[in-house]
């Protein structure tokens, strides 16, 4: 069994820095690919940054390029998402995915609130 939990969220002003934390524990895997995603109210979910499995490779939504950065610490089995510069239409509930073995891992999410 496979347990990812995400910390990290809370309220900010437009402007401010959050870092996401997506604990990941249970079953280990030798690689895995990493992928945050958000939600926001009424709207569908969204790819928001996410990593290769070898962690050679990061990618971005283009809405966030430049300000967000995806970053792990294996000793911890901790994924990372800094966040930079936020605004008003970066709130949501932000999930970590991990997909290993065919399968994909979901966290339950931290809500992120950026006021303006």
């Amino acid at each position: 069994q496979v347990q990812l939990v995400e910390s990290g969220g809370g309220l900010v002003q437009a402007g401010g820095s959050l870092r996401l934390s997506c604990v990941v524990s249970g079953r280990t895997f030798r690689s895995y690919a990493m992928d945050w995603f958000r939600q926001a109210p009424g709207k569908e979910r969204e790819f928001v940054a996410g990593r290769t499995r070898s962690g050679g490779s990061t990618y971005y939504a283009d809405s966030v390029k430049g300000r967000f950065t995806i970053s792990r610490d294996n000793a911890k089995n901790t994924e990372y998402l800094q966040m930079n510069s936020l605004k008003p239409e970066d709130t949501a509930v932000y999930s970590c995915k991990i997909s290993a073995l065919g399968n994909d891992y979901w966290g339950q999410g931290t809500q992120v609130t950026v006021s303006s």
